[in-house]
């Protein structure tokens, strides 16, 4: 049953009701004659319902509920009691400041406790002690400055504390949570890594502390890891993380690297090194990548690609390369290639030999570089092109770059054009739409075809033909 836009609760639920959602109303109070008769309830959902009070004991006689939704309301504390076969309870977006011992006691069946954005600064994990069964916990978007106190958790696999103002973590704070696999703590004020993570942890998401290193010791003993996110930290190097030996997924972008990791995993998929400062590429940058398919190097200040630079990525799909200083397509790229972004680059031109082989492209970006011409024989060597943005690049807008552009629509490309740089009657209209140059295109080539036919008519006119043996002037 659902509820929308109410100022009271209705009367008249059926008592066989098993689900309830109520929903954008103005009920303020909630109170326990709201709930008689509804013994077998499962599901209620109070969503952005302006509730500032729950009445006590109001949802201890719910004993068949199993889902308590109470989000984006006025709550200042959690509900109690509450009913004891409770397995998943939202209490987020509210105004909670604080969290009693007595608050989550005999829900021994609990497995979801979603607190995210309340107002919690200081937080003892001993209020969660009888969760026993917690599996997915949920503080994102609090203030919490600081956690205490160590408490077995053995079932949390799921823990979410980004967006707050946390800086460090007791020692061993994690040693009790055995079954944790995915671990948020981003835009906090972290200065390291924390110590003693679970060993059989899968996912790290550390984006927007300030991490200054990675230290072996804290991450070594992590062999399960898939995910590292460190991005938009304070981070120099990376070098430690070649102990990451199941490592797919690694993200450094938006710290301060210098140059690439000397050595990384080997089953890494997806590698995210972008906002850096790295200004070269060798033939051993990413040695060892077979399995890499997804790599994000743009806004740093590469200058020079060595050939054959990407030779170990044989499964390479994405190359991103935007916004750096290269001035010519890299040379000896991947067969694999499906898109690559060279954008907001310093490419004067593109050949048939630096796209010769990408015949698995479909997306190709060269916006704000400084090509003036592009070779009809480029897009031969690209039969699966279909979206090409060459916008922003100084255009010289001739009759064969309208050539390129009939090529382009008659395979069905999406073409982002730009503008005409040159000639001066052409500047600023976009070569792709200029009725001017379609017209002066037209006229040239019909002009053309009419001096064709009067060379033919006249060399046929002046040629001797010898009939008999004599000669024959027509």
């Amino acid at each position: 049953m659902q509820c929308f836009r109410m100022s009271d609760l209705p009367g008249g639920i059926p008592v066989s009701t098993r689900k309830l959602s109520i929903s954008h109303s103005k009920i303020r109070h909630f109170q326990i004659s709201d709930v008689i008769g509804m013994s077998i309830l499962q599901e209620l959902s109070l969503f952005s319902s302006g509730i500032e009070s729950i009445e006590n004991i109001t949802l201890k006689g719910l004993t068949h509920l199993k889902s308590l939704e109470i989000r984006k309301n006025k709550l200042t504390n959690v509900p109690r009691p509450l009913p004891p076969n409770l397995e998943i309870l939202k209490l987020g977006d509210n105004s909670i400041s604080v969290i009693y011992h007595h608050d989550f006691e005999d829900l021994k069946k609990l497995r979801v406790l979603e607190m995210q954005n309340n107002l919690l600064r200081l937080l003892s994990f001993s209020v969660f002690s009888d969760l026993i069964g917690i599996e997915s916990l949920i503080l994102e978007g609090n203030q919490l400055e600081s956690v205490n106190d160590q408490v077995m958790l053995p079932q949390l696999r799921y823990l979410n504390m980004d967006n707050n103002k946390l800086q460090y973590f007791p020692d061993n704070f994690f040693l009790y949570f055995s079954s944790l696999q995915y671990l948020r703590l981003a835009g906090n004020q972290l200065l390291k890594i924390p110590a003693h993570l679970p060993e059989v942890l899968q996912h790290l998401l550390l984006e927007r502390n300030h991490i200054k290193n990675v230290k072996i010791r804290d991450i070594k003993h992590l062999e399960n890891l898939s995910e590292l996110n460190l991005s938009g930290n304070q981070i120099t190097s990376s070098d430690s993380v070649q102990v990451l030996s199941n490592l797919s997924s690694f993200d450094i972008s938006k710290n301060q690297i210098l140059l690439l990791p000397h050595k990384l995993p080997t089953k890494l998929q997806r590698f995210d090194c972008s906002n850096n400062q790295i200004s070269r590429l060798t033939v051993h940058s990413f040695k060892g990548l077979q399995s890499l398919k997804h790599l994000f190097l743009d806004n740093n200040v590469v200058s020079r690609v060595d050939d054959n630079s990407f030779q170990w990525c044989v499964h390479l799909s994405n190359l991103a390369m935007e916004q750096n200083l290269i001035t010519s397509v890299p040379r000896g790229l991947p067969v694999t290639l499906t898109r690559l972004d060279l954008k907001g680059n310093k490419i004067e031109s593109i050949g048939e030999s630096d796209v010769k082989g990408l015949r698995k492209l479909q997306v190709l970006n060269l916006r704000n570089n400084k090509i003036s011409t592009l070779d009809p024989q480029v897009l031969e060597c690209l039969p699966r092109l279909r979206h090409l943005y060459l916008d922003g690049n100084p255009w010289n807008c001739t009759c064969k770059l309208l050539m390129v552009k009939r090529h382009l629509i008659d395979k069905g490309t999406d073409i982002r054009g730009g503008q005409c740089a040159e000639p001066s009657n052409y500047r600023g209209e976009s070569w792709i739409s200029s009725e001017a140059t379609l017209r002066h295109c037209e006229n040239t080539l019909n002009k053309n075809k009419e001096n064709r036919k009067k060379l033919k008519f006249d060399e046929f006119s002046n040629v001797n033909m010898h009939i008999g043996g004599k000669p024959w002037q027509h």
